[in-house]
């Protein structure tokens, strides 16, 4: 989620945080809060990491509308509302509005509506004009010129050097084509009340997208404007949750996520079957990574199809053969802050792979999916088997990397899941992964801790010589995070339960909960930045891993804490979430402010969204078992919260959790059974 190590990137990324994004990928709008595409910045509608169109000049009657408000109205639409003065009108009223909604795929309706007492002859003009530019140059500042139009049909049409071309087609076809200056224009007659509609739509013949691929590229396919291979996904693939309750910010945010999910879904450009989250937009849209199968995980509660996909494109990353490396997923090295060196992609991903297949099949996945991804997260396991270092641990990068605490929490609940899920499936080894996570776990509480008159503290890391570095961060959620295994939610964790309650405490302190989530380094300690991707920024996923963990493990008033800091921060953010925000101390009167390289909307945090509203009602489903429990807040921090358009077992599932922190199932598939 931060930066890619190794990525060629600007040394500035311009912001997009004080612009509109609408996302339907592969394709995305990023439009000025008035309207106006003029081509500035990062400006204009994109197609797999190609700018489409880059100015879009509205004036009428020889003047630009006076902005009025900018909003976004679904994940993939913005509406813009300016006014003019009607033509020989003297008075401050204005007699013309105009509305603006521009999609993601670059469609725009542009309705002129007059209130003025006479009839009215106005010009309309559009102006313009592309680069066909790729979102890496683009984002350093080097887009290249202005291509010039050619008239086509009812519009214009650009060209590029590659062959790539675009065309903006208008409905009704203007009365006048000016390819010199990339000008239409229309002159409609408007009656008292009346209004003049125009749509405007693009049709890319060929978007080829850019070479090479870097943290600020596109999604890479698709050969046209949200069709063929690559393209747009349905709508469909989640289904409708719905958050109802005393507290209204819990409904936003669950529809702001589900709708981000929607817009990020992507296909596997090969393996147009298989759909995975986009990590982000506008810079990450490139190859599934580990978010995506973390944002799959925490969004099961919507289904189980987007985590069967995800894992499906994700095991084609997985190393073949006998050798070391065999089992491994590849990935590449992310940068991890200034106390340790980058880590591997790949070896979180395949930490992950057999943690989301486990949970998968507790919430319903399909025999015939279970079946096809049960080999390959037996490969991961027998990696894991063979990946520890001198010390019993795993070192990450593998093989020659330091021993992270999250690394190993990684592997542990990847070794607790994979036993259950082996037995599950009447494959061998069940007992055997359950020894080998006694071992580690053993191992990590006599290294990683570092006990103190206070209580102690986790270590974050072991260097190769043993050493323990000893920064503190929103890395330790992942501590308490230890997923739903088959011996019930909370398993046995890496921490016994006095150092458990010990790290409880140290998450809510101030030096890492900043009011609006858990620091990505504590404000102690040395290096500490606010705008540290790895270093003090607030980082959603992480914040949202606490408060699950927290309310699992028995700590409600400090999960309560840090969720009730997150909704307040998604408010600040119209309830599209950041992937990161900066650190900062949280005062009366100041509101979250975005890191300047983070994607927004970003699936670990829209799929966050969905992850911290079930937390409060606690669905705990056992599909293979028939039955689902519900452990909800039993201080309901929230008042009452109900919960609609779930998905256990392939149908629908309805949840109440009361003021007075009892669940109650509403709705659920016929068979399953209220468990405990």
């Amino acid at each position: 989620m931060g930066p890619g190590a190794g990525a060629t990137r600007p040394t500035d990324l311009p912001t997009t945080h004080d612009t509109l994004i609408g996302v339907a990928l592969p394709a995305f709008a990023i439009s000025p809060r008035h309207g106006q595409l003029t081509g500035a910045g990062l400006e204009g509608v994109f197609l797999s990491g190609r700018r489409l169109l880059a100015r879009c000049v509205l004036r009428v009657a020889g003047r630009a509308p006076v902005p009025l408000q900018g909003r976004a109205i679904t994940a993939d639409q913005a509406e813009f509302v300016g006014v003019l003065r009607a033509p020989g009108d003297t008075g401050p009223d204005p007699g013309l509005a105009v509305e603006r909604v521009r999609a993601a795929d670059g469609t725009e309706r542009i309705t002129l509506r007059s209130s003025a007492p006479r009839p009215l002859r106005i010009r309309v003009e559009i102006a313009l004009g592309t680069d066909l530019a790729d979102l890496r140059a683009v984002a350093s500042g080097r887009p290249g010129p202005e291509l010039t139009a050619a008239v086509h049909g009812s519009g214009l049409r650009w060209t590029a050097d590659d062959g790539a071309a675009v065309a903006v087609l208008a409905d009704p076809p203007p009365s006048e084509a000016l390819a010199a200056t990339g000008l239409l224009r229309w002159d409609p007659e408007l009656a008292p009340g009346a209004s003049f509609v125009l749509t405007l739509r693009l049709r890319a013949d060929r978007a080829a997208p850019p070479s090479g691929q870097g943290r600020a590229t596109g999604s890479g396919t698709g050969p046209g404007l949200g069709t063929g291979a690559g393209g747009r996904v349905g709508g469909h693939f989640f289904s409708e949750a719905v958050a109802e309750g005393d507290d209204a910010r819990l409904g936003l945010l669950l529809r702001a996520s589900v709708a981000d999910l929607r817009a990020l879904l992507q296909r596997d450009p090969a393996h147009p079957a298989d759909v995975y989250l986009a990590a982000g937009v506008p810079w990450r849209c490139g190859s599934v990574t580990a978010e995506a199968l973390w944002a799959a995980r925490m969004a099961l509660p919507l289904g189980t199809r987007l985590a069967a996909t995800t894992l499906r494109a994700v095991a084609r990353a997985q190393c073949g053969g006998t050798g070391p490396e065999a089992g491994r997923m590849r990935g590449p090295l992310r940068d991890a802050g200034p106390h340790l060196p980058p880590r591997c992609t790949g070896v979180e991903a395949t930490l992950a792979f057999p943690v989301v297949l486990a949970e998968a099949r507790r919430w319903g996945l399909p025999d015939q999916d279970l079946a096809e991804l049960l080999p390959v997260a037996e490969r991961c396991l027998g990696w894991l088997r063979g990946s520890l270092d001198a010390h019993g641990c795993v070192p990450d990068p593998w093989p020659t990397g330091q021993a992270r605490a999250e690394t190993q929490a990684h592997a542990h609940r990847a070794a607790l899941l994979g036993a259950d899920l082996l037995d599950a499936c009447g494959r061998p080894g069940g007992e055997e992964w359950r020894e080998w996570a006694w071992g580690l776990r053993e191992r990590f509480r006599a290294r990683f801790w570092l006990d103190d008159p206070s209580g102690g503290r986790p270590v974050l890391a072991l260097t190769s010589d043993g050493r323990p570095l000893c920064q503190l961060g929103s890395w330790a959620a992942h501590l308490l995070d230890t997923g739903l295994a088959e011996t019930g939610w909370y398993a046995p964790g890496l921490l016994d339960r006095a150092r458990t309650e010990r790290l409880a405490r140290l998450l809510v302190t101030p030096a890492l909960d900043s009011g609006w989530g858990l620091r990505g380094l504590g404000a102690k300690e040395q290096g500490h930045n606010p705008f540290g991707h790895r270093s003090g920024a607030v980082r959603v996923h992480e914040t949202a891993v606490a408060v699950a963990g927290l309310a699992a493990a028995g700590h409600e008033s400090e999960a309560a804490g840090l969720l009730r800091g997150l909704l307040d921060a998604a408010e600040a953010f119209d309830h599209r979430l950041p992937e990161m925000f900066a650190g900062q101390r949280r005062t009366p009167g100041v509101t979250p402010v975005a890191h300047p390289a983070a994607c927004r909307p970003a699936a670990v945090a829209a799929a966050a969204g969905v992850y911290l509203v079930t937390t409060l009602v606690g669905v705990r489903p056992d599909v293979p078992g028939r039955t689902v429990a519900l452990q909800p807040l039993r201080s309901a921090p929230f008042g009452e919260v109900r919960l609609s358009g779930l998905v256990v077992a392939g149908e629908p599932f309805a949840a109440r959790a009361g003021r007075f922190g009892l669940g109650m199932v509403e709705e659920a598939a016929p068979g399953l059974q209220l468990g405990v």
